[in-house]
């Protein structure tokens, strides 16, 4: 069997959690391959509305196995309560598994990221606060703590030794912040170790295994192309790949076994944080405030307002490249009902050049200005219909013109939060 790539092509929060939970039950095995708790995903199980920020949105699929990739890093007070609250839900944990080779979250990162993001200023980046960047930092100056090192007292007290001593004099001398002690964080992390020990495994092993098992596997992203580290809006990025080539080399397993990309994008856009956003709207007025309220718009890791703005194609059309995509799943359209005409972004036009891609250089992209196209709206309730041919006609032609513009089809079409609320179009 082959794999697939789940990914965002916005800025994140395009319902990445609610399509993963509709298509997982194809699939053998479900794995994250990046980012850490600063990801949120809102799924729904027996009735109940949890948002996962760790344990792969699959999880509410008890057949399958959930495992969180060598690329990810782990939170163990964030996937303690995950577990925790899953099964009080009365699902089991049975087929979670954590990569050994994962790099751990600890609580110095965690002072690190908000401190630095103090210091920012005006200029300041709009991080989660959890670590995350100083986590892969460590990773990459190769002076992280794995979770495979948690399973041995001498190798985390040793390792963790060497960290601190790094660390320690930067929280104090730069930050002015309280250092811990070696003592100090065993005390907390090597309990967790013993919760945590059954989950722990050589993950890469055990994803091909599955595949040469005739197994198939849904690689499931976090955050999105446009906050991918390489390839997004930098600074205003995550720290990890989490486009669709991150999948490779946060999971171990080859990119021939991937065959299908599915992009999910929001029938309109927002964004969490600073950086540019050709497209936005004020969110407290107007058209902006409509998509706010009527979708609801508030992180669901850090519940701050997202910013919100008209649907951009360029960036899609420019997703579409860099991931790959085969096909398209657009959600929330039910929150345009009621709006007379919508705007399509079709090109920007930055300091009297036109493009059609979204611009490299930062300089560029932070002047540009969204050139755009109006289509008719539709007053008819959405939230119903099951099939591509009942949505009105104007819906109809929302849809194939994302399709045009992006060169990609649209396989899918969200129409409400539920599960049942979704046209299949061309997933089979």
């Amino acid at each position: 069997m082959s794999a697939s790539v789940l990914v965002g092509t916005q800025w994140g929060d395009e319902g990445k959690g609610k399509i993963t939970d509709l298509i997982s039950g194809d699939f053998d095995v479900v794995c994250r391959y990046g980012g850490g708790a600063n990801a949120g995903h809102t799924v729904v199980a027996n009735g109940h509305k949890l948002a996962l920020h760790q344990i792969p949105s699959g999880i509410v699929h008890e057949d399958a196995l959930s495992v969180i990739g060598n690329g990810c890093i782990v939170d163990p007070t964030v996937i303690l309560e995950e577990i925790d609250t899953l099964k009080a839900q009365g699902l089991s944990c049975e087929g979670l598994r954590i990569s050994g080779n994962a790099h751990i979250v600890m609580p110095y990162h965690r002072d690190l990221d908000g401190a630095h993001e103090k210091n920012l200023g005006k200029n300041l980046i709009g991080t989660t606060k959890r670590g995350i960047g100083p986590c892969y930092m460590d990773k990459m100056n190769r002076t992280g703590l794995r979770m495979q090192d948690m399973l041995d007292d001498d190798t985390f007290r040793e390792k963790l030794a060497a960290a601190l001593a790094y660390q320690n004099p930067i929280l104090e001398k730069v930050y002015g912040l309280p250092t811990y002690t070696v003592e100090q964080i065993c005390e907390d992390f090597l309990p967790y170790a013993e919760r945590l020990r059954p989950y722990i495994i050589e993950s890469s092993k055990l994803l091909n295994e599955e595949l040469a098992a005739g197994k198939s596997i849904l690689f499931e992203g976090a955050q999105a192309t446009m906050l991918d580290i390489d390839h997004g809006t930098y600074p205003f990025v995550t720290s990890s790949n989490c486009t669709a080539g991150g999948a490779v080399t946060g999971s171990g397993v080859g990119p021939c076994n991937i065959e299908r990309v599915l992009g999910v994008a929001k029938a309109y856009l927002t964004r969490v944080g600073s950086g540019p956003f050709p497209t936005e709207l004020d969110f407290n007025e107007g058209v902006g405030k409509f998509l706010l309220e009527t979708g609801h718009e508030y992180g669901v890791t850090t519940g701050r307002k997202r910013r919100c703005g008209w649907y951009d194609a360029v960036v899609v059309k420019y997703a579409a490249q860099i991931n790959g995509l085969t096909d398209l799943a657009i959600t929330k359209l039910d929150v345009l009902t009621g709006l007379d005409t919508i705007k399509v972004c079709t090109a920007y036009e930055c300091d009297g050049v036109e493009y059609d891609t979204v611009p490299e250089h930062r300089a560029v992209f932070d002047h540009a200005k969204p050139k755009y196209i109006e289509v008719p709206g539709w007053q008819e309730d959405i939230t119903g219909c099951r099939s591509f041919d009942e949505l009105p006609q104007a819906a109809q032609d929302y849809i194939k013109l994302i399709e045009d513009l992006s060169g990609v089809k649209v396989s899918l079409v969200a129409v409400g939060p539920d599960r049942e609320q979704t046209i299949n179009r061309f997933w089979k």
